[in-house]
Formats: C-alpha cells, structure tokens, sequence
C-alpha cells in the first residue's frame, strides 16, 4: 500500500470514530439524564408524575422523526443531514441547560430530538458509504458502529452522576456542546459529501401523524393516574392517538413516496426482530430509570454515588455486548439468544421488584441489576442484527430507521405504563420510604412482563437462521 492509499484508509478509521462519535452521543442523551432527575425535578418544579418527559419529550421526538431523517438524508444528502443535526443538537442541549422552568426544558429536550433524528440515520447511511465495498472493513466497521449505541446508554448513567454530583445539572446538557463543535468542525473533513440518491418529495404528514400519534399516547398513559383511567380526558387522548397513527399507515399506503414502504413488514424475521426490539426497550428503560429514583430517593445515595453503584452493570453489559454475544450467535444463532436473553432481562427484573425499603445496594441492586444486564446484553445484538440483515440491502437505511424507532418508541412507551402503574403504587409519595419501594417494585412487575412477553412472542413469530451474508456483517456488534 503506497502512501496515499494509507492516508486515505486512516481518513476512512478517523471517519468511523466521528459516526461511532454521533451514535454514543444521541443514544446517551437518552441515559444520561437519569441521576440527575431528582435535582431536575426540585429546581424546576416538576411532578414526580410529570417528571418522566424530560426523558419522554427527547424520545418521542426522536423515535418519531428518525424515518424522516432518512428520507431528508436519501433526497439532500446525508453529510448536509449530519452536520444540521449536530447543530440542532448543540442548540438543544444549550436551551434545556439553560432552562428555568419546565416548559423550557421540556422545548430544550424536544430541540435535542429533532438533532439526534438528523444524525442518527445520516450516520449510518454515511458508513455504508465509506465500507460498504468492502465486506471485511464493513464488518469491522459495523462492530465499533455497533458497540457505540450501549455504549453511549450506559456510560451516560455514570457521567450523569459524575456531572450532577461534581458540577451541576445543567451540565448533563452542557457536556454535548463542546463535542457538537469539533463534530461541526470534522464533519466537512473527514466524510464524503454530494446529494443524495433518492428522488421524489418529503413525506411531512407522515412524519407529523406519527410523532403526534405516539406523543399522544405517552401523554394519555402518563397522565391517567392523575386525572383516572376511566375518564374522558385518558379515553380522548389514547383514541386520537389511535386515530392519528392509523392515519399514518394510511398515509403511508397511499403515497408515492412514503416514510415507511409498508410492504417491507412482509420480509421474514423483520417484523419479529423489531417487536422484540420494541419490548426490550419497555423493559430496559424503565428498569434503569426507576433503579435510579430507588438509589437517591429510598437508599439515599447523592447523585455520584447512585451513578457509581452502576458500573458493574455498565461493565458486563459492554462485555456481554462485545464480546460474549457475537461468539453465541455464532455458535446457536441469534433466535436462541434473543429468547434467553429476554428471559434473563425478565428474571432480573422480577429480582429487582423485592427491593426493600431498608434495603442495601449490595443485597438488593447489584445481583440483580447484574442479571438484567447479562440479559439485554445477549439479546439486543442478536434481535439488532436480525432486524438489519432481513431486510434487502438497497433497504438496509430503512431498516435502521425501523428499528431504531422501534427500540425508542417502546422505550417511551413501556416507561409511560410503568410511570402510570408506579404512581398508582404510591411512587409520587415523596418521603415516605415504604410508599416509594412499593411503587418503584410495582414499575420492575410491569416491566419483567414487558420482557417475559417479548421472550415468549419472540419464541413463537423469530424463523430459525438467516440470510448468511448479511448476518455475518453483522452478528460481530
């Protein structure tokens, strides 16, 4: 290899970094906000029912945009995409940093959102762009690609403590500025530029029906402890949200150019892999945001040490992601994994729900919060990887987009029921001990049934193998 050829390779390793950067970063805006709720809550004035949009407003945005993302990416070019959203990100973070009440926070959040919708599928449009010839360096491309996003979702718990604890809140906002300016600032050097390929218009109704069809129905759960399941604010609510969301398919079935071609629901294993990744996320994404309320609220832990006690997890769920994994599917094939891994989440979980009010870190957080982790470690890859290598290649950016949304669509959801059912078990009880464990346990309950139905869905709809090709470029995430 002459001179040239090694520069242009290292431009291509230093390209990764800055997308396998973008994925950290999006995915642990979701995480790292977690520790450092509590003080959010006292300094702004948010409910303890309530207090789940800051999470809700960043996700729902998020998973409710990323199939126009794409779209933007494919029709203007996916490097234009990726440097707007960094730039929407860095204002967002800035405007929920420097909020002083909770409509500007909740603004701020909904600001980052519509960032990561940008970045997230322009990064990996932006990968196969720069690997995509090269079978052996997409692999490897797609493994630091892969192990970036739990990556970003677990560091995020402990720099969030590390920030709230030394720093202050803001700062779990503050911290994405700097890094939007030197992703600002590579972008234009290290990745390839032009138009996109696709031709055709934008879908905006699309995009608009269903980010208000699945913010409709977080809102509906979330605030139904509050003014009751029966009513019919709670009953208005989740039916325009049914509404809207039925409109979307309709949208999607009649137009030229949609958000979503329906007809790619029909590839085995697709629809399966994305409904598994959808339970993962109710079920993960509670679990981690209740743990955290139980650590400050009932064990008082301050924000750094509740970040702390996580490590562990964060460990073996690196470890269990990287490396244990990718050498199981290899040798039983993801179907196993995703099914086992589902079933552990959901022991571990129901594990978690024993908390007790005089309880410790060492007896009632650590081996359990282990086996949750060992868990969605052994079944995110594989259930990923499955709904990525179903698809057709010239599909492959939208199945990203799918399941991407999939994932963060039930993570917003599947915490929208455990919010509701929490509060109904005494979590808004601020103080009294008793009444918080019992809601917070309440929350592991409904979220080990998230993971024990995405096991059993997962046995009974996932095909055994699949496309070999595909898979192999995968399975190593």
């Amino acid at each position: 290899m002459n001179q040239t050829d090694s520069r242009a390779q290292s431009r291509k390793w230093l390209a990764l970094g800055l997308i396998a950067l973008a994925q950290f970063m999006v995915i642990m805006d979701t995480s790292i906000i977690g520790v450092a709720l509590p003080q959010i809550r006292e300094d702004l004035g948010f409910t303890q029912e309530n207090l789940t949009w800051v999470f809700n407003a960043y996700v729902v945005v998020f998973g409710g945009l990323l199939l126009l993302g794409g779209r933007l990416s494919d029709l203007f070019g996916a490097r234009r995409m990726f440097g707007l959203g960094w730039l929407i990100l860095l204002i967002g973070s800035a405007l929920a940093g420097a909020a002083a009440n909770v409509p500007v926070e909740l603004v701020g959040r909904a600001v980052q959102g519509v960032g990561a919708a940008l970045i997230a599928p322009a990064a990996l449009t932006l990968l196969m762009m720069l690997f995509g010839s090269t079978p052996r360096d997409l692999t490897r491309a797609l493994a630091v690609y892969g192990a970036a996003a739990p990556a970003g979702g677990t560091a995020g718990v402990f720099l969030g403590g590390l920030l709230t604890e030394y720093a202050s809140w803001p700062w779990v906002f503050f911290v994405n500025i700097p890094v939007a300016v030197v992703a600002l600032l590579a972008t234009p050097a290290l990745l390839p530029g032009g138009r996109g390929a696709a031709t055709g218009g934008v879908d905006v109704l699309g995009a608009v029906t269903v980010t208000l069809g699945i913010g409709a129905a977080v809102y509906g759960i979330v605030r139904a402890p509050e003014v009751g399941w029966g009513s019919a604010t709670t009953w208005g609510t989740l039916l325009a949200s049914a509404a809207l969301l039925l409109a979307f398919l309709a949208i999607q079935a009649r137009r030229r150019d949609p958000l979503v071609r329906l007809a790619i629901f029909r590839t085995p294993n697709l629809g399966a892999a994305n409904l598994a990744q959808f339970l993962l996320g109710a079920a993960w994404i509670p679990m981690w945001f209740f743990l955290n309320l139980y650590l400050q609220q009932v064990l008082g832990l301050s924000a750094f040490p509740s970040g702390a006690a996580l490590i562990p997890m964060t460990v073996l769920i690196m470890v269990g992601m990287i490396v244990l994994a990718p050498r199981l599917i290899g040798r039983f094939g993801p179907k196993p994994l995703v099914v086992a891994g589902l079933l552990l989440l959901a022991v571990g979980l129901g594990w978690l729900a024993l908390v007790r009010p005089d309880g410790t870190f060492w007896i009632d957080v650590l081996p359990a919060s282990l086996v949750s982790a060992l868990g969605m470690a052994l079944a995110f890859i594989p259930s990923l990887g499955t709904a990525l290598s179903s698809a057709r290649p010239e599909e492959g950016g939208l199945a990203s987009g799918i399941v991407n949304t999939s994932y963060q669509v039930g993570s917003a959801l599947g915490l929208a029921v455990a919010t509701a059912i929490a509060a109904a078990a005494g979590a808004g009880e601020l103080g009294d001990r008793v009444a918080l464990t019992d809601g917070f346990s309440a929350a592991f309950v409904t979220a080990a049934a998230l993971a024990l139905a995405g096991a059993v869905l997962a046995l009974v709809t996932l095909r055994t193998g699949a496309p070999e090709a595909p898979a192999e470029s995968v399975s190593v995430r």
